[in-house]
């Protein structure tokens, strides 16, 4: 499974863009229906990120390839388990809350690839997910690559999301919450590992 940034599907609907059609061709053609036609997993943000401003511009055959390859994705919420995860990843690699939310979004997700062109910012330092950029992926006409590793700028050895999702709230508790003796229900069983006296 794919997740997507803000970017990459601006490229995308950029008729004859050589980079975009690559990521193009990830999106399936047809009608979407329950799980069938989805190209990925993406945030909510993608929403303003990517359809503000052809709306402003009234650009109306880019809000309609835009507004297809969002509907070919499952959008996730911003919850607070996301927002604890885009805490600790923004902490460790430098990245704006947009960017934060969007690699958290495809971590927590269990995504195999993060689809980006934002080269500066995510980069090989991050572990938890496969960073693919446009440039690696196979042309639309090309026959697909036989290894699943094929056309990665990267690819580590990625942790299940649930393990990952565990380990990185655990992080944030931590580093933000430390022993507060009013826990939350999102984080009380993990603080209750490191601080009993804690539990109501």
């Amino acid at each position: 499974m794919d997740a997507f940034d803000a970017d990459a599907l601006i490229y995308a609907a950029i008729p004859g863009h050589p980079l975009g059609r690559r990521i193009a061709a990830l999106f399936p053609a047809g009608p979407v229906s329950g799980s069938g036609g989805r190209a990925g997993v993406g945030s909510v943000l993608l929403l303003p990120e990517v359809l503000a401003k052809p709306l402003k511009d009234g650009e109306l055959a880019a809000l309609k390839t835009l507004s297809g390859f969002l509907a070919r994705l499952d959008l996730r919420p911003v919850d607070r388990a996301t927002a604890q995860l885009a805490t600790v990843l923004g902490a460790r690699y430098n990245l704006r809350a947009a960017d934060a939310v969007h690699l958290a979004t495809a971590v927590a997700m269990g995504a195999r690839r993060f689809i980006t062109s934002n080269s500066r910012d995510f980069g090989a330092a991050i572990k938890e997910i496969d960073i693919t950029f446009p440039a690696d992926l196979a042309e639309p006409a090309a026959l697909r690559p036989s290894s699943a590793r094929a056309g990665m700028r990267h690819a580590p050895r990625v942790p299940p999301a649930r393990a990952l999702a565990v380990a990185l709230l655990a992080e944030v508790d931590h580093r933000l919450l430390r022993c507060s003796p009013r826990p939350d229900a999102t984080t009380l069983a993990v603080r209750n590992r490191r601080c009993p006296q804690s539990a109501p």
